[in-house]
């Protein structure tokens, strides 16, 4: 069961969706939900870092703005956030961390059940558009499971589950499955994508079916043949008008090191819905 939901908040468009899904999960099982903000102080320091002795006085004082700008930026979210879950009338907490973005984020996960955060987030807050690998450290390191959303808030009614029969697949399954963040009245379809083997990959559909319906979910499954499973889970998706995506984060097969390889950045870059990831 969901009790607490952690937002990581930054200052891109899709943290206020981010929000609104938290909200979504909360509402249904009473949880509290946890905006934190983090002030990165490390790449302050980079981003100030001086090239000499003469250049030392001025390095520190664009390490005193950089540093007095992030802090009201982290403010603001702090605020947006209270007034987003204040007007939902949910149970709700404010922190503000200086550090590293993605260790304080970890951290926090010890003591919460599920993360919630942008697609293209940006912890950086000097400098908003400056790319990070915060999002994809989180996934792979943190202990709960992640929900990664886009632009746009939609109900979640269908569900694809990306599913290979490797450990970590099967992980986000069970996560999904026993944390239920949307509810039971779903429908969900598994898809496994097989280079050659036709008949594992409908073994490894039966045994998935066999395991959600168990826990109340009677399911579609469906076995494509393919090299590329980023375009064939996006198509997929698409057609099948899936409004959730549920992959694990670090599979041994076509969708292997999810957090990291090609595969999760195309997902992440592509997929028309939200995903959600488990190490």
């Amino acid at each position: 069961m969901i009790k607490r939901i952690l937002v990581a908040l930054d200052p891109d468009s899709d943290t206020l969706v981010a929000i609104r899904y938290a909200e979504d999960i909360a509402r249904r099982y009473g949880a509290e939900v946890t905006g934190l903000a983090v002030v990165d102080l490390g790449s302050i320091e980079a981003s100030a870092r001086g090239g000499g002795i003469g250049s030392m006085y001025y390095a520190e004082k664009l390490r005193e703005r950089l540093t007095e700008e992030t802090r009201a930026v982290a403010q603001q979210l702090i605020a947006s956030f209270q007034k987003e879950v204040e007007k939902a009338g949910l149970p709700h907490t404010e922190v503000v961390e200086e550090g590293v973005p993605f260790e304080r984020i970890v951290e926090d996960m010890n003591y919460h059940d599920l993360l919630v955060v942008g697609k293209d987030p940006h912890f950086f807050y000097g400098h908003s558009k400056q790319d990070t690998n915060t999002l994809a450290r989180v996934v792979k390191n943190t202990i709960a499971p992640t929900l990664v959303v886009g632009g746009a808030y939609h109900p979640v009614k269908r569900v694809l589950v990306a599913y290979d029969g490797s450990r970590a697949s099967a992980r986000a399954l069970r996560r999904f499955i026993h944390l239920r963040p949307f509810g039971d009245d779903l429908e969900v379809k598994l898809l496994n994508i097989h280079r050659d083997s036709a008949s594992e990959s409908e073994l490894i559909l039966r045994l998935a079916q066999a395991y959600l319906k168990a826990h109340g979910f009677p399911v579609q499954a469906q076995s494509m043949k393919g090299d590329n499973p980023t375009d064939l889970i996006v198509k997929h998706a698409e057609e099948y008008g899936a409004d959730l995506v549920v992959a694990g984060a670090h599979s041994v097969s076509k969708i292997r090191e999810i957090a990291f390889g090609s595969t999760t950045v195309a997902l992440l870059k592509s997929c028309p819905a939200p995903l959600f990831l488990d190490s």
